[in-house]
């Protein structure tokens, strides 16, 4: 366990906040992909940790976290300030392979799965394009800090309130077309059905990538066996069980069982 204080905690919009911990003991081996798990307020009702992608570290020890209001304990968190402590385990998993010099990184991300894979901005080599997919235009969110780290941004609504009317894979085609001779590598974090349809994609085209898996997880570290997922295995059944905090979040779209 580190120790975190809270340097700010901002409300972005539609529930989503921004809270920056000084937490220099995480920062520093963290990489795109990762997670800290959180302990809202020591000695508090809320017992469980909150697993949260990591969305930035810097080498100053600054951790940043981005996070939407959805239940009593990120309610809780939403109304901490700075100076406000709170116990940090990570960086926890496994984190996204970096892209090589040759390869176009493209990021696929659906609502605040856009948090997950924003260290890979820093990572790549050569400026990649951010697909950023939402139920509607409220749930779109760091557009503004792709596009200032250099990736040419694209956005989708399910309503059509903001960019592609549609969902976010329906980027991905046009993408193929314009790059055509390009090596492309993807990257995914978002909603189940998503990521499901961006591995039926990448394996129908015959293209390289990973996803992040992020399954509710209770102890993070792989004792509780709570956030199993489905990857390939060479048996009777097809598939294994595979812990999303320990093997994960991030596999290779090969591994990922999705029949």
């Amino acid at each position: 366990m580190k120790h975190g204080t809270i340097l700010s905690n901002e409300p972005l919009k539609s529930g989503y906040f921004m809270v920056r911990f000084y937490a220099p003991e995480v920062c520093k081996n963290a990489r795109a992909g990762q997670f800290a798990h959180v302990r809202i307020e020591e000695h508090s009702q809320q017992i469980l940790r909150r697993p949260f992608s990591i969305h930035e570290a810097t080498a100053d020890g600054t951790l940043t976290i981005v996070y939407k209001v959805v239940g009593a304990g990120t309610e809780r968190l939403s109304q901490l300030k700075a100076g406000d402590h709170c116990d940090i385990m990570g960086p926890l998993g496994n984190a996204y392979t970096a892209p090589e010099a040759d390869e176009i990184p493209i990021l696929v991300a659906g609502g605040y799965g856009s948090a997950a894979m924003y260290m890979l901005t820093g990572e790549s080599k050569t400026p990649g394009i951010a697909l950023l997919g939402a139920r509607s235009e409220g749930d779109v969110i760091l557009a503004d800090r792709y596009e200032k780290a250099g990736f040419e941004v694209q956005i989708s609504t399910n309503d059509g309130s903001l960019g592609h009317p549609g969902f976010v894979t329906e980027l991905i085609d046009p993408l193929q077309e314009r790059f055509a001779g390009k090596k492309l590598r993807f990257y995914g974090c978002g909603p189940h059905p998503m990521l499901m349809a961006l591995v039926k994609l990448m394996r129908q085209r015959a293209c390289q990538g990973e996803v992040s898996l992020d399954h509710l997880m209770c102890c993070g570290i792989g004792a509780c066996f709570a956030c199993v997922v489905k990857v390939n295995a060479d048996n009777e059944q097809g598939w294994k069980y595979s812990r999303s905090c320990k093997e994960g979040p991030v596999f290779n779209a090969d591994e990922v069982y999705c029949p």
